[in-house]
């Protein structure tokens, strides 16, 4: 199975009259985020799959369509929505704070960034892992039913110490590495650190889990 993964930049490889051709057979799509939504909205009509996503901490003006902020009702009316959105807005599957079952797949998504400027979908290590453990007790029942947590964690940042950088805004999460630890998914997949080198390493690994810096496009084989 053929995953395409996309985050941060939008590569003309993709975004291409070609792009059936290109990538014919990819099955799913998972973005990272930091990606204009009509770019999700090109790979999804493009290919006719089902394109997978969280946001980062930058293009985030379809937030509240996906994520209404409950506390602002003009902002919920404007999108006659009072609770998250899971469809297919732009033809694309937001999933973040949550986990789908999909092809055979396990995927939980956690976007957004390290706090470093009090921007908008930026979180605290405490706020992160609060978000992780609202996610426990479906990873429990994944494991009962399918005999284990999950398959791919979905990020925009990167885990800390692994494929991050040590200015305050491309921090890694120590969430995640406990994320990783404890619920073993196979890969955690993410964007956010951008590589401008084409050797530029972007796979890592800890403990069981294979984590890819996703940036511009990258081909998952399963």
């Amino acid at each position: 199975m053929k995953i395409l993964c996309v985050a941060d930049h939008v590569d003309p490889i993709v975004y291409s009259a070609a792009i059936k051709q290109r990538f014919a057979d990819v099955e799913l799509v998972l973005s990272a985020g930091d990606l204009p939504m009509e770019y999700l909205s090109f790979i999804a009509s493009g290919l006719n799959k089902l394109v997978i996503f969280v946001f980062g901490n930058h293009n985030l003006k379809a937030l509240r369509i996906y994520r209404p902020d409950r506390s602002d009702p003009v902002a919920g009316a404007a999108h006659g929505l009072n609770q998250p959105f899971l469809g297919n807005a732009y033809g694309a599957t937001y999933i973040g704070g949550k986990v789908l079952r999909t092809h055979g797949l396990l995927i939980a998504g956690l976007g957004g960034s390290i706090r470093y400027n009090n921007g908008e979908n930026q979180f605290t290590e405490s706020q992160m892992y609060r978000k992780i453990v609202r996610m426990v007790p479906r990873f429990v029942w994944n494991r009962i039913v399918h005999g284990r947590f999950v398959d791919i964690v979905l990020t925009h940042s990167a885990p800390r110490g692994i494929n991050d950088r040590d200015d305050p805004c491309h921090t890694g999460f120590k969430a995640f590495l406990w994320l990783m630890k404890v619920f073993k998914p196979r890969y955690l997949l993410h964007g956010h650190v951008h590589l401008y080198d084409l050797n530029a390493v972007r796979i890592a690994r800890y403990r069981e889990t294979t984590v890819i810096n996703v940036y511009d496009h990258y081909i998952l084989e399963i």
